[in-house]
């Protein structure tokens, strides 16, 4: 191939591929450097050098600078591609190890060589660059939306020709159940991941997540485009149905009414684009409860009982209704749930109302017992809000005081053998732990701390060795606590079993 052929090889390449020349210049440089070395019967490593101004080009013979390796015969282990180091100095005294000696050899021909090999070279260089174009366009694209063409359809994976610059996969789990698509379908999607592999970059797009959901309103309500109205979260049964938390920036606005639309337009765009799901808009509120409230629509909440602790709430609907709130299958009460992230109890107002009174019993009957009061004494307390002792123990005596049953005298009373119960029982709790002692490993081990050893001893966990046989729902059952730290701190007493 003549100098002016190499030059005008690259740039028609250069100009179809949108590849830099500099790419080319290296493949066609591989491909004279491996038809060199096909001159020559000993294995020499050779380097070829393109002008990219003439198209001229030169070849070297190279030899590697190396340390002599022990293990083989006379220190080289390629004597035709390496020299050892002190043999390179002779040559340049100036040369470091890892350096190469070159000497000028002829040339292959380009024109004689075999043009297979030199095409595979050149073709695969050519890949190279459009592999590494495609993941630099699509990196900073991830979280965007993306529209295509869908090419085939594989075992339920899809598979989408991105406007001619990539091609893309939404695996069977990322697409819309029973969602009907055809090969040549117009397809959107969310861009979840774009990953660098050996075949070039895998782009993959999901149809199920919250995040296309979000995407779609962003795209669909200018207000969600400019910053006015903000999407807090949302939760989603890809296909059947979704719930969205919206909020306002300006109290102006009315966010839900934004995202609904003129005649639903809007959510209606959106829900097209999702094969027909339904969409909820709910308005997001500050306060736990009546997001919940907003949440749990179109049912109607009668009351709520929060517990903060196990993060739940007891949601309490009409009997008639109760259907309704939960849903097709718990549908409903399940995206409320993911939606707010709280674990949501839903009941109807005669189960609520049970469940209420045998609570209210039951800790009636606790403080009756522990202040060694009446009933008419423990059913006031209760209904004041205390619920324990240690609520009452705590408390100022005045505020038991302006109680309207009680006077200074009752209230000094109930305040005074709170106290005592609480020492009592406090006694009581160190006078058990006392009795079990746990072993020094269980009490020096990591994560552990003195209260919960001996709280474990009791229980006849002793040593490592107990802890480490006891699954995670045993150890929760023994002693509370949440299960990631009981995961945690069973795997550090099983570290002696992997150790040997």
């Amino acid at each position: 191939m003549a100098n002016k052929e190499i030059l005008m090889v690259v740039d028609v390449i250069s100009n179809e591929k949108e590849i830099d020349r500099s790419v080319l210049f290296e493949a066609i440089e591989a491909a004279l450097a491996m038809a060199t070395k096909k001159l020559y019967r000993e294995d020499i490593d050779v380097r070829v050098a393109i002008d990219p101004t003439s198209g001229d080009y030169e070849s070297f013979r190279r030899w590697e600078v190396i340390e002599a390796d022990p293990d083989v015969e006379d220190g080289i282990e390629r004597p035709d591609a390496q020299i050892l180091l002190a043999d390179a100095k002779l040559k340049n005294p100036e040369i470091e190890l890892g350096d190469f000696i070159e000497e000028p050899i002829e040339a292959a021909d380009f024109g004689r060589i075999g043009a297979q090999a030199a095409k595979q070279v050149i073709v695969q260089k050519v890949r190279e660059a459009e592999r590494k174009k495609v993941y630099e366009l699509y990196k900073d694209k991830v979280g965007d939306l993306v529209t295509g063409v869908i090419k085939r359809i594989e075992r339920g994976n899809v598979f989408v020709d991105l406007e001619g610059t990539a091609d893309a996969i939404i695996p069977r789990e990322e697409m819309i159940p029973r969602e009907p698509v055809r090969v040549g379908d117009r397809i959107r999607g969310y861009l979840k991941e774009v990953e660098e592999a050996a075949r070039g970059p895998q782009l993959k797009v999901t149809r199920s997540s919250p995040d296309l959901l979000i995407a779609l309103f962003n795209l669909e309500v200018p207000e969600v485009g400019d910053g006015l109205i903000e999407i807090l979260g949302a939760a989603r049964d890809p296909g059947s149905r979704a719930k969205i938390a919206v909020r306002s920036r300006d109290q102006r606005l009315d966010p839900v009414g934004a995202c609904v639309g003129m005649r639903g337009s809007r959510v209606q765009a959106v829900s097209n684009e999702l094969a027909g799901e339904r969409v909820d808009i709910i308005l997001w509120d500050e306060s736990d409860a009546q997001f919940v409230i907003n949440a749990m629509s179109p049912a109607d909440v009668v009351s709520i009982v929060v517990d903060e602790d196990a993060h739940s709430m007891d949601v309490s609907v009409r009997d008639d209704s109760l259907s309704q709130a939960i849903g097709r299958g718990g549908q409903n009460v399940r995206l409320a749930s993911e939606l707010t992230g709280w674990t949501l109890n839903v009941m109807g107002e005669t189960q609520a109302e049970e469940k209420s009174a045998s609570e209210s019993e039951e800790f009636v009957k606790q403080l009756m017992l522990d202040l060694d009061v009446d009933e008419d004494v423990g059913l006031i307390l209760y209904q004041e809000g205390y619920t324990s002792i240690e609520e009452i123990g705590m408390v100022d005596v005045g505020d038991l005081a302006a109680i309207e049953e009680f006077d200074e005298d009752i209230a000094e009373a109930l305040h005074q053998r709170a106290k005592d119960g609480l020492l009592i029982k406090a006694i009581a709790s160190e006078e058990v732990l006392e009795e079990h002692e746990p072993a020094q490993d269980l009490l020096e081990m990591e994560g552990m701390d003195r209260e919960l050893a001996f709280k474990l001893a009791s229980k006849k966990v002793i040593c490592m060795e107990d802890l480490a046989e006891l699954a995670i729902d045993e150890l929760t059952d023994i002693v509370a606590m949440d299960e990631e730290r009981a995961g945690t701190l069973i795997m550090k007493a099983r570290e002696p079993w992997f150790a040997e």
